[in-house]
């Protein structure tokens, strides 16, 4: 089994002058599908942080407690960023995946919680929601999937951390789950606001953890 990634304690924080120039951050959830993106959305509105979502995808057997998605961040690509409502977006939690976050426009500010996750663990939860719609997943295409997210994810670090826009917290999903406490208080001093920790610690559902490497 891969040794875990090693997730430093301590976030970028944004340049003050941005926060003068552009304003409130956007708070951004990000990761790989199956990371956990859903879970800490969950605890961010446990929390008291306001979200962007639109309810468009209804929970399931997947994710029984809901995607909080937002459709329009769909079109992020096509829209080459141009998207209006993400001035309305400051100070606000929107989950965006990791594949999405270089079309971000540079004149918003962004504290990005990315949500990092066993890729076995994320390949076996991805297969399992598409045996659930009756879809193929073949596992002779997972080495090749695997590959890439690995390649994805170093491209997304490097890209975070060129962009003053961004400010970024690594968050591990296994130590969320087992320790759910320390990462709300980890989150709430990231954001810089008073969160109710004790509400987002009671947000994560431990037994949601189906698939363990």
């Amino acid at each position: 089994m891969p040794a875990a990634p090693q997730l430093p304690e301590w976030p970028r924080r944004l340049p003050f002058w941005r926060r003068l120039r552009y304003g409130t951050p956007i708070v951004v959830v990000s990761g790989l599908p199956r990371s956990g993106t859903s879970m800490m959305m969950r605890m961010l509105e446990a929390g008291g942080v306001p979200l962007v979502v639109d309810g468009v995808r209804d929970a399931d057997v997947s994710n029984p407690k809901g995607y909080f998605e937002f459709e329009p961040v769909k079109d992020l690509a096509a829209a080459r960023g141009e998207a209006p409502w993400l001035a309305g977006a400051r100070g606000r939690a929107v989950k965006i995946i990791a594949f999405l976050l270089t079309w971000l426009p540079e004149h918003y500010n962004y504290q990005v919680i990315f949500m990092h996750r066993d890729l076995d663990e994320v390949l076996a939860s991805q297969r399992q929601m598409l045996e659930r719609r009756g879809e193929d997943a073949p596992v002779d295409r997972e080495s090749g999937t695997r590959a890439s997210y690995e390649g994805h994810l170093g491209q997304v670090e490097r890209f975070l951390e060129r962009r003053r826009c961004f400010s970024t917290l690594r968050v591990s999903y296994r130590e969320t789950v087992a320790s759910p406490g320390v990462t709300a208080v980890r989150v709430a001093a990231f954001l810089g606001r008073p969160l109710d920790i004790a509400a987002m610690t009671r947000a994560v559902d431990a037994e949601l953890y189906r698939h363990r490497a």
